[in-house]
């Protein structure tokens, strides 16, 4: 079939160009009416035209973030990025230097927060709310707002620490691809042949770590590759949801991402349609800078165009690095113009499905500006808002409130007037907070006070006896030592966001304390940012006196310098002028006003006291800066501390963009409802929560642990089946499970029941439940079907989420759910013959409400095939191992393949369950080693100090690149081991045998 359309395609063309007029030795009055521009043509013919009319220096230039318009064409500027996370959020300007440009239109909920809903059908309808304001956008100005939209994230959140965690969707591979397919279909519009906007999933591949993140290598075996990260990637490409990846910084065994041949290979045929990768921002520079990969420019970018990338996203607006490499790489026969197609035809192939060549822009070329911030929009974002909300606590009907009885409220807390946007999301258009919300619901009959608990303070320096005070809100106005007074101008509100990090904010402007590369000023109506410079520390001293510590961000980087204590002038400015609190300006700390006196007292003066704390997604963790802990700012708890004894009817409304630790105030609070950054429409949504009007119908998609001891010790350990990570394979006992979520009416299960009792390994299961709800309001469950595989030669699963569904069920009113299972999904990855299988074993069924609230139970037996016992005869992978002690996974060469590094006498790896026939005498493997002199590797059985059979030398080769092989005798063995290889001193094992 397709090359049946291919060559009509050619046909089609080839009458196209005869049609042409011929006017020989004069120009055209008019632009010739090429073929490209014929919409009636097939895509293949249209693309085969325009690049066969591009001159090679016009297609290098296209290889660019910024592909150049080409007048002669008629062909404008193409932008590839435009950021849309959670909305439309910001893009860049070429003709201003690269300038971000922040977007002012509908904000949804952060991505945590969407997936939370458990609604594919809601978050397609939000996808295509943000492809129609993308497109309302490119119609303002399309030189700034590009359609190839950066979004969805589908980077698994394996770690709550994780400075991103705001931005993926879960733990979970099936839910993440669930909805990250959903919101990609929503943008895309849902016909793969005319394209809203571009969608591109980010950041490929097992990036989970900020901290050094450019030079770190994510340490990934094969079941963990392809069962999990790879897992979240695949759905949205293969349903057309998705018309790229975006390459991530990290390195993956060993190789930078920007080179992975996965983008090239594996990506590439999850789908029959082009796609357009991209690398990350400036990360073709890090290939030659600070990975060291490559010796030069030429050579990363030549591997970067081999490996499937499309668009280099580096020197800002600058191209002519980019084409300087390109063209150096072709010089020198690194490239061929082949390549460059290549990636050009997949480039064109997105352009023409975007509408770009058709007349008015195609399908989607007439949604006009008027669908920003539209009321429908608005209206979706305050739905989608209402269903991320999770009810986690609701001791003895606490929630929801009677507005008829609830005559007074105190609103509480850092975010209880407070609307943050974040790094992904656009500015909001208009904030409804919490304390508004409720003020809006009850109205004005009712009493609605709002405190955000902080302590009001001045800072005098002791030296001088002069306070610190804002002289104003502009550049031209530093906050300087020279009050003579505790006026309000030299009085700060003080809020603790954790690890004793807080923002300053002044009592007389509102404006945030920030240093601004110096002076400080008080400019800024909310940390922002990407160096926030609004963070510091009070450090206590002997004296009892404070020192006042900066700790914007760019204080992590190794170029800021030692000097990060604030120290004050003779003219009474303020700088950043000491690098020990011993040299810096000592202050008295004097408290005007007690946050949480003032918060008690509101407390005990209203009926229901609503504690809003959380998280500022600009300190909490972000891009670039992991979190070391997941627990409330010792400051905010104690603030829930005190109200909650203060007033026995306290309502805690968690805004956080990541689980947090939250041991007391699950044991003292009686009703605790989470919410993530919501965007403009918050309030309403928690209002509409606290008050009955919706019942909330949102689950965790993260596990919320008890503490942060239950995670590794290292965020950066990526083989979460090892190790025990998510609810998948973790044993720990958490505070709040995996699809936890609670409703203000309860649902019955009946008995699950299984359509039969066995299925082949190609056939589908079925599972039936009864669902009744029990209580006296409607309400939505998430029926959630976990699996669990009883029998395999490997470790599998305690239990896996397979299937879910939400059901909506008036009081009383019973539903039979009907989850349906290919056999086939219960495959895992066999690493002895490296590909898909589906054991013969009996799988529990669960059905829940959440991993570890299962409500009914059955078994099936799956008729699948037995793995065999490893074939060591053959060439066998090192990678392929079934456990490991100390070893790294690297790269076997720059272009390709995975080698088994040992960097230290003792580690090991073990292949299980090996046949060794009489015959078994040799082992030969390829092996480097760059160091000196030579190492070994131990051939022995059962343990890492096991039987030795035999010991192979491993030469020096000078090169972690250069390989060789080495063989040595075995003792005689027979029958089924498991064989340990051992190694002695650093070396590259790429594969062995055994024979």
């Amino acid at each position: 079939m397709r090359n049946w359309r291919l060559r009509r395609g050619i046909t089609a063309l080839a009458l196209a160009l005869l049609a042409l007029p011929a006017v020989p030795g004069t120009a055209l009055a008019e632009p010739p009416t090429y073929p490209f521009r014929d919409p009636h043509l097939p895509v293949n013919a249209r693309v085969d035209d325009l690049l066969g009319r591009l001159t090679l220096d016009e297609k290098i230039s296209w290889l660019h973030q910024y592909q150049p318009a080409i007048p002669r064409l008629g062909i404008g500027l193409f932008k590839t990025g435009t950021e849309a996370l959670h909305g439309v959020a910001w893009s860049t300007d070429i003709d201003n230097n690269g300038a971000v440009v922040k977007a002012r239109g509908t904000v949804f909920p952060q991505p945590v927060g969407m997936a939370s809903t458990w609604n594919t059908d809601l978050i397609r309808q939000v996808g295509s709310a943000v492809g129609d304001e993308a497109r309302g956008y490119h119609a303002q100005n399309p030189r700034v707002w590009g359609l190839n939209l950066w979004a969805p994230v589908v980077n698994l959140l394996r770690d709550p620490r994780w400075g991103r965690n705001e931005e993926g969707y879960s733990e979970d591979p099936l839910l993440t691809a669930a909805i990250s397919t959903a919101y990609g279909s929503g943008m895309t519009g849902g016909d793969p042949n005319h394209l809203k906007s571009a969608p591109t999933l980010k950041h490929y591949l097992a990036y989970n770590n900020e901290v050094r993140r450019d030079v770190t290598s994510s340490n990934v075996p094969p079941r963990v590759l392809n069962e999990y990260d790879r897992a979240a990637f695949e759905p949205a490409i293969a349903a057309d949801a998705a018309t790229g990846v975006m390459a991530a910084y990290n390195l993956v065994n060993g190789r930078p991402a920007t080179v992975d041949p996965d983008l090239a290979t594996v990506v590439r045929d999850w789908t029959d349609q082009p796609l357009m990768n991209v690398t990350d921002a400036w990360a073709p520079n890090n290939l030659v800078a600070s990975q060291g990969y490559y010796a030069t420019q030429a050579e990363g970018n030549a591997a970067i165009i081999k490996a499937g990338l499309n668009s280099f996203i580096t020197d800002d607006t600058n191209a002519q690095p980019t084409i300087t490499a390109i063209k150096q790489a072709l010089a020198t026969s690194l490239l061929t113009e082949r390549d460059i197609d290549a990636r050009i035809r997949e480039i064109l192939n997105v352009r023409f499905r975007l509408g770009e060549f058709d007349p008015g822009g195609g399908r989607y070329g007439g949604i006009t500006p008027d669908v920003i911030n539209s009321p429908k929009h608005q209206r979706l974002a305050r739905q989608a808002a209402g269903e991320a909300m999770v009810l986690l606590k609701n001791q003895r009907q606490a929630l929801p409130l009677d507005p008829a009885r609830t005559r007074t409220v105190a609103v509480l807390g850092p975010l209880a007037d407070t609307l943050y946007s974040d790094w992904y999301g656009g500015d909001l258009p208009y904030q409804v907070t919490a304390l508004g919300g409720i003020r809006e619901r009850l109205g004005s009959s009712a009493s609605v006070s709002g405190l955000d608990g902080a302590d009001r303070i001045a800072l005098k320096d002791v030296a001088t006896g002069r306070y610190v005070t804002a002289t104003g809100t502009t550049d031209a106005n530093p906050v300087t030592a020279t009050g003579a007074t505790a006026s309000l101008d030299a009085q700060f509100d003080v809020v603790d966001w954790g690890q004793d990090v807080v923002t300053l904010r002044n009592a007389a402007n509102g404006r945030y304390l920030g240093y601004n590369w110096g002076p400080f000023l008080t400019r800024d109506e909310q940390p922002n940012g990407w160096y926030v410079q609004q963070q510091f520390k009070l450090e206590p001293q002997a004296d009892g006196t404070v020192v006042l510590r900066y700790v914007g961000y760019e204080t992590k980087e190794s170029w800021f310098g030692a000097d990060t204590y604030v120290t004050v002038g003779d003219d009474g400015s303020l700088k950043l002028g000491a690098s020990t609190p011993a040299a810096a300006t000592h202050f008295s700390r004097e408290v005007v006003s007690s946050g949480i006196d003032r918060a008690v007292a509101a407390a005990k003066a209203a009926d229901t006291a609503v504690l809003v704390v959380g998280s500022n997604p600009f300190i909490n963790g972000r891009e670039a800066h992991d979190r070391t802990s997941t627990a409330l700012s010792a400051g905010q708890e104690a603030l829930v501390k005190a109200v909650a004894r203060a007033n026995p009817r306290t309502v805690l409304v968690l805004q956080t963009s990541y689980p947090v630790t939250i041991r007391w105030e699950q044991e003292h609070v009686p009703a605790i409802v989470w919410t993530t950054h919501a965007g403009a429409e918050t309030g309403h949504a928690i209002a509409d929560v606290l008050f009955g009007d919706r019942n909330p119908s949102g689950r965790l998609t993260q596990t919320w642990y008890r503490s942060d001891s239950q995670l590794p010790p290292d965020l950066l350990e990526y083989d979460i089946i090892s190790s025990g990570q998510t609810y998948l394979y973790s044993t720990a006992k958490p505070l709040y499970p995996f699809g936890h979520g609670l409703s203000y009416t309860r649902f019955r299960y009946g008995q699950l029941r299984a359509g039969a009792q066995s299925v082949a390994a190609d056939g589908t299961i079925t599972a039936s439940v009864d669902v009744t709800n029990v209580g006296s309001r409607a309400g939505t469950e998430v029926v959630q079907l976990y699996t669990h595989q009883r029998t395999s030669r490997d470790t599998t699963p305690i239990r896996q989420l397979k299937a879910f569904q939400q059901v909506k069920l008036a009081p009383g009113q019973t539903r039979t759910v009907t989850l349906r299972l290919p056999a086939a999904d219960l495959a895992h990855w066999d690493v002895t013959r490296s590909r898909w299988v589906v054991e013969s074993s009996v799988h529990d069924l669960m059905v829940g409400a959440s991993a570890e609230d299962i409500r009914a139970r059955a078994a099936v037996r799956v008729r699948g095939e037995t793995i065999p016992a490893r074939d060591l005869s053959r060439p066998t992978r090192a990678e392929n191992f079934d456990r490991y002690a100390g070893v790294r996974l690297v790269d076997e060469t720059k272009p390709s393949g995975t080698a088994v590094g040992a960097t230290a006498a003792g580690q090991w790896i073990s292949f299980d369950g090996s046949a060794l026939s009489a015959g078994a005498r040799t082992f030969t493997a390829k092996v480097a080693r760059a160091g000196a002199g030579a190492g070994t590797i131990q051939v022995r059985l059962g343990s890492p100090t096991g039987r030795l059979l035999g010991t192979a030398t491993v030469p020096s080769t000078g090169d972690d690149y250069r390989y060789v092989s080495t063989s040595t005798e075995l003792a005689r063995a027979v029958g089924t081991h498991d064989v340990y290889l051992v190694f002695d001193s650093p070396l590259r094992l790429a594969e062995f045998s055994i024979r």
